[in-house]
């Protein structure tokens, strides 16, 4: 069986690590040996490289961060997706370098072309993407539904997050080859019917 790579993107409040435990768990019990993994981490290195980018407190430079996020990510891909990519398995990524570009380049203005560039130098492309997309106000509902403390992109403001929003759904436009923008208001049962509806139809 081919391996297959499926990232599910999206903002923060959207369910993507949700979607992705449930569409690994009904990929494996409808015979399909899969993954589920994560980005920042996914690999030991990648891991630690999540630990720094989560604790840390000092304000770095938009494509010093974003390069950080592709260190973490080739150790990922060397560790991880590759592998098992290569042993036929059908992996299931909350996050991949979508969420760099939307974040660092849509959000906070590192340069674009620079991150499509590391893109590239990673050379190893989803074979499908689902971005999740939530309207502001079902965003905001559920953070405030979630009652713990704003992390550090939320602190940055709704401004900065539509800014990310908007950019995912750009990304979604320009590469609609691979990319399915999906409406993340229903509820987590019934979106995840139509990822795995819309991914056994891909991967058929």
């Amino acid at each position: 069986m081919k391996g297959r790579l499926i990232t599910i993107e999206g903002t923060d409040c959207a369910g993507k690590s949700t979607q992705a435990r449930l569409l690994a768990e009904s990929l494996a019990a409808s015979g399909r040996p899969s993954l589920l993994t994560r980005e920042p981490g996914g690999a030991p290195g990648a891991e630690a490289l999540r630990g720094f980018l989560l604790a840390n407190t000092i304000a770095l430079d938009p494509l010093a961060e974003a390069m950080i996020h592709f260190a973490a990510r080739t150790d990922h891909a060397t560790r991880t997706l590759r592998p098992a990519h290569a042993a036929g398995l059908t992996i299931v990524c909350d996050r991949f370098f979508d969420s760099t570009m939307a974040y660092q380049g849509y959000g906070q203005g590192a340069d674009r072309a620079a991150i499509a560039a590391l893109i590239r130098l990673l050379d190893l492309t989803p074979d499908l993407t689902f971005v999740l997309d939530l309207p502001p106000e079902e965003e905001q509902r559920r953070r405030e539904q979630r009652g713990r403390t704003a992390d550090r992109y939320e602190r940055l403001g709704p401004t900065f997050l539509e800014r990310v929003r908007q950019g995912f759904q750009t990304i979604a436009k320009t590469h609609s080859e691979r990319c399915i923008l999906i409406d993340a208001s229903p509820s987590p049962s019934e979106v995840q019917a139509h990822l795995f509806a819309l991914t056994q139809a891909r991967l058929a």
